[in-house]
């Protein structure tokens, strides 16, 4: 899709792209409000300055819309609409051991347990055995931190669906 088509999109169909790259409503409508924009780095520039804008809330919203790293049964059922980008964003999983595998399934219920949603992490390019120290590492910070850390995370995976978005 082109930054032409996006911009000239009818709000509901550019309402529902935008939505695939985050799921923060607040984020989907402030974001869609600001077309057209005249360049990518105007899109991309917004998409940061909204981002960081929204309230903990907001980003525990965005949050929800993942599948746990490594959790490819409930990417299949509940993300439909981002499972081929979930897949590719986590493609490091794919040649992970059985070990790892379940490390990062206690791992991940600890840090659900110890901050109330699930480890966020652009995974692009990351292996299972780089993700599951990242958030072991991760699970010894204090919430208020975790959270920003989290945020930027899921800044970074807006960022890479909306460059995904204009490539198709």
């Amino acid at each position: 899709m082109t930054l032409d088509t996006l911009n000239t999109l009818p709000k509901s169909e550019a309402l529902e792209q935008f939505a695939i790259c985050c799921g923060a409503s607040k984020w989907v409508e402030e974001i869609t409000a600001f077309r057209p924009f005249q360049h990518k780095n105007e899109l991309f520039d917004l998409t940061e300055k909204i981002w960081f804008s929204l309230n903990s809330e907001d980003w525990l919203e965005a949050f929800s819309h993942h599948p746990k790293i490594g959790d490819i049964d409930l990417l299949r059922k509940k993300f439909q609409k981002t499972k081929s980008w979930s897949e590719k964003e986590q493609s490091g999983i794919q040649e992970a051991g059985e070990n790892i595998l379940k490390d990062l399934a206690e791992s991940n219920r600890l840090y659900e347990e110890n901050f109330g949603y699930i480890f966020i992490v652009c995974a692009t390019g990351k292996s299972a055995e780089e993700m599951l120290a990242l958030l072991k590492v991760r699970l010894e910070n204090d919430p208020e931190a975790e959270l920003l850390i989290a945020a930027k995370e899921q800044n970074k995976i807006t960022q890479l669906r909306l460059d995904n978005l204009l490539s198709l």
